[in-house]
């Protein structure tokens, strides 16, 4: 067993329902179009299973055969797509949360050093939420996820989750390496990166796959 999911802080799916959508997503015969459903539904999924722990507070309502105190969320939340292959998530995510805030954070892969760099900060200038869930299809070297946190951690959010489809063993032990505090929660965890950094064998560019572009 690849030593990454011993990690408590790691929570990989074994849904069946994400399965079967990660191999549909995986095949390089997918429409562009598909894909980006595909990227909603397993995003919808996968915060069922993020969300498991949110705080409630007692909230009693009147129903039509009578009074019941139900549970409502506790928390503000906020979603943060990191620019661009992110934005797929947010709306699966929305869906589950409409209440949910979204700020962006442009964070991108230099192509020879493999180093991440912020671009675009659209963070007001102090907290509003609770939880911050970072939204990324790929954690491949960890660097733009483990930088988004310290953003974040800067921002002054004291709770804050990594959402994703496919983990490399490399990126996770990055993340959890810099941040133990933050819980990952995934889809699948693939074998290795490869010598120029993606994911094997991954689905390729999911910035790419999913706008149409590669």
């Amino acid at each position: 067993m690849c030593s990454v999911l011993m990690k408590p802080q790691v929570h990989v799916s074994d849904h069946p329902l994400l399965k079967h959508k990660l191999t549909l997503l995986r095949d390089v015969n997918t429409k562009h179009r598909q894909f980006r459903e595909l990227v909603g539904e397993m995003a919808k999924l996968l915060c069922y299973e993020a969300t498991a722990d949110l705080w409630l507070q007692d909230w009693p309502v009147e129903t039509p055969m009578g009074h019941v105190v139900g549970h409502k969320l506790y928390s503000e939340i906020g979603l943060v797509p990191i620019l661009r292959a992110g934005l797929g998530m947010v709306d699966g995510l929305l869906e589950m949360i409409p209440g949910s805030q979204v700020w962006h954070l442009g964070i991108y892969r230099d192509e020879k050093t493999l180093r991440p760099v912020e671009y675009y900060n659209k963070l007001p200038v102090e907290p509003t939420v609770q939880l911050c869930l970072i939204l990324d299809p790929m954690l491949a070297t960890g660097g733009s996820a483990s930088a988004a946190v310290e953003v974040l951690k800067r921002w002054g959010v004291e709770r804050i989750k990594f959402v994703g489809l496919i983990g490399a063993p490399e990126g996770i032990e990055h993340l959890t390496s810099a941040h133990p505090d933050v819980h990952i929660y995934l889809a699948a965890v693939d074998e290795r990166l490869n010598d120029i950094g993606f994911i094997v064998p991954g689905l390729g560019d999911a910035g790419d796959r999913q706008f149409g572009t590669g």
